[in-house]
């Protein structure tokens, strides 16, 4: 029986083009929405621009154009650069549409029934210049914990503790660079405190990412707040029914646009789209996202799905940030590039490769090192990979193009013995494994070949070696289509192979004439940075230090000696330190995911004993303890081997 699949990207935002961090989750998508094509199953595969909220009204403003002409302006620009990376949705649509609409409306409607919507009164910030309540994102302050500078309206990146907006000290709009005012309105709220039961059960079922699964269930076991679902006008999106100048959220309607992309497709081509989404439907549904939107997608969708009659995904699969040149995309910096701008100076299948080379199943961050890059696709697609049909054409052409009748058999065999481990890894998202077996493969065609000498050998010998080598070269090139399907299938024009399934390899191809070897890619540039931006600017590696640098650390033994858990903070620890003849030290730690505090009581850490103090809401920390982590959500603190003493100098 065919499986069947629903699989979704990430929704781009329609207020700018796509830049290559959406470019790392597509590529991700596609590869394995081809795997699963070539391994021939029904594949959907779902998108859309996200269409509505503040940001889309402000731009438009900006820009005095009205927002939904803007919209479908970007939502063609986004169509075109995804198809020039040969990303092949199903059916790429719009949030801001009449089956969203519907759909929206109809899925409210049934909380309402269930009794999951109620209103309260909060004050809120109002930027009186704009005219409008702002958004978390369009106000920044000071922290009223740590007092760090320049911090967005719902939480502190530097000591990770939440808030409400006009808890911020000294409030500013980054709109108008006004301070706002509080101002009272009512808003709707979803009762997610609700739903803790069913919660636990999905991610127990849909989240297979330990590191995921670990964070979700982290503010499950918390107290799971209500969600604001509503906005007041003005705001771009859909009015409420019922309601005066209130708008959905657009974090409620922008999933259910996954819902309607479909029933749009379905409609097109007269297919009903219950038989994909209804309760008991067997397409299985695969939202591959973000690591920062999980709390969206891992909590709000599920809960808010469970009220309707449509199906809860079966899996939610998250991956990293991207870097470029080991910082932070960043206009300021000049490390931000857009997709549109990758292609003008490569071939769109080379960034493919690359990300497929760093891709795993974990939700690990991915940095494009434009060195790195070059390398990797002068070293391993042109000189290991496309370059095996050069080294063999002149064999082939003393034959006039015609295949041997035989080959290497045993040659052959060890080879495609490996083929069922590239393919679980393609089905696991192992990408970067299959690429590495893949790789392994065509370094041994290329020895297979410098072992035999064919060019030492009479022409029988060397057709041989030839027809030896391009059998494994033509399953390589099949295998690699997920990742670069436009360099495979031009490489495979040379035997006149179209159309192909993961069921031809290992397809013999003898006595066969074939096609004289086209050049499929040529070795390729290093460029930087600048040539993105167009601009002068130099870009330094900030993580580089001196020594100079790194002796002004002070850095030492200290044993904790007492530890309590921080009220309404989720991620600290209030530890007292013992640091020998300097005396005792209090830190906060943000290490609660971790550790219980009476497991800590006793352990030798490693602190940083000259870090400026920070005042804090819930006190002073005198420093800095450190630790270790990993994408799994493990967070190690380092120690000092047997025999330190708390307050020895660590060198």
């Amino acid at each position: 029986m065919t499986k069947k699949y629903l699989i979704t990207s990430a929704l781009p935002y329609g207020n700018g083009p796509i830049h290559l961090g959406h470019m790392l989750e597509h590529i991700q998508t596609d590869i394995w929405v081809k795997f699963l094509r070539l391994q021939n199953c029904e594949v959907i595969y779902i998108c859309a621009d996200d269409a509505h909220g503040a940001p889309i009204l402000i731009k438009a403003q900006k820009d005095d154009i009205d927002p939904e002409v803007m919209t479908k302006r970007i939502q063609q620009e986004h169509i075109t650069t995804l198809q020039d990376f040969n990303i092949n949705h199903t059916n790429y649509y719009t949030t801001h549409s009449d089956e969203n609409k519907e759909l929206v409306e109809e899925i409210y409607s049934n909380l309402l029934e269930d009794n999951l919507i109620y209103k309260k009164k909060i004050k809120q910030l109002f930027d009186e210049k704009q005219g409008m309540f702002l958004a978390d994102r369009y106000v920044i302050g000071t922290c009223p914990a740590c007092g760090a500078d320049s911090q967005f309206g719902d939480g502190c990146e530097v000591c990770g503790i939440t808030y409400e907006a006009e808890e911020l000290i000294n409030p500013i709009s980054t709109i108008t660079n006004t301070t706002p005012v509080l101002k009272k309105t009512e808003h709707l709220y979803f009762k997610l405190n609700t739903q803790s039961n069913l919660l636990g059960q999905f991610l127990e079922d849909a989240v297979k990412q330990k590191a995921i699964k670990s964070k979700l269930n982290e503010w499950l076991d918390g107290e799971l707040a209500d969600w604001n679902i509503s906005r007041d006008a003005p705001y771009f999106g859909f009015e409420i029914p019922n309601e005066k100048d209130k708008y959905f959220y657009v974090w409620l309607d922008a999933p259910i646009g996954y819902i309607a992309s479909t029933k749009n497709y379905c409609d097109k081509n007269k297919k009903d789209f219950m038989n994909i989404w209804n309760k008991k439907s067997d397409y299985e549904i695969h939202h591959f996202i973000g690591k920062d939107i999980i709390y969206f997608h891992g909590l709000f969708w599920p809960a808010v799905l469970n009220a309707s009659k449509y199906k809860l995904p079966n899996s939610i699969h998250a991956h990293g940030f991207l870097s470029i040149n080991g910082q932070k995309m960043s206009k300021s910096k000049g490390t931000f590039i857009t997709a549109d701008q990758f292609r003008e100076k490569y071939e769109p299948d080379l960034l493919r490769f690359y990300f497929a080379s760093k891709l795993n199943s974990k939700i690990e961050d991915i940095d494009l090192d434009l060195e790195d890059f070059t390398n990797k696709i002068n070293s391993s697609l042109v000189g290991k990979i496309f370059n095996i049909g050069s080294r063999v054409d002149a064999f082939i052409k003393n034959n006039d193009y015609v295949l041997s009748n035989k080959y290497d058999r045993s040659f052959v065999d060890s080879q495609r013995r490996q083929y069922d481990q590239i393919l679980k890894n393609f089905a696991d998202k192992e990408f970067s494994k299959a690429v590495n077996l893949i790789l392994r493969i065509a370094d041994s065609i290329n020895s297979y070949i410098n072992e035999k000498k064919p060019w030492q050998l009479d022409n029988e010998e060397a057709l041989l070696i030839a027809t030896t080598s391009l059998n494994i070269y033509i399953d390589i090139c099949i295998l690699l289509n997920p990742i670069t399907p436009k360099l495979s299938e031009q490489a495979l024009k040379q035997f006149e192979i179209d159309k192909f399934s993961f069921k031809d390899l290992k397809n013999d191809m003898l006595g066969t004439k074939i096609n004289k070897y086209k050049v499929v890619i040529e070795r390729i540039e290093e460029t930087d940075l600048n040539h993105f931006n167009g601009n002068e600017m130099t870009v330094q590696n900030d993580k580089e230090i001196s020594i100079e640098d790194f002796a002004k650390i002070d850095l030492r033994v200290a044993k904790i000696i007492s530890a309590e858990n921080v009220e309404h903070a989720d991620k600290l620890i209030k530890i007292e330190l013992d640091v020998g003849v300097l005396g005792s030290k209090t830190v906060f730690a943000g290490i609660k995911a971790a550790y219980e505090p009476n497991d800590l009581i006793g352990k030798n850490v490693v602190l940083v004993n000259n870090l400026k103090s920070r005042k804090m809401k819930f006190g002073i920390s005198e420093g800095m303890i450190l630790a270790s982590s990993n994408d799994e959500g493990g967070i190690f603190l380092l120690s000092s081997d047997s025999g330190a003493k708390p307050g020895e100098k660590i060198k």
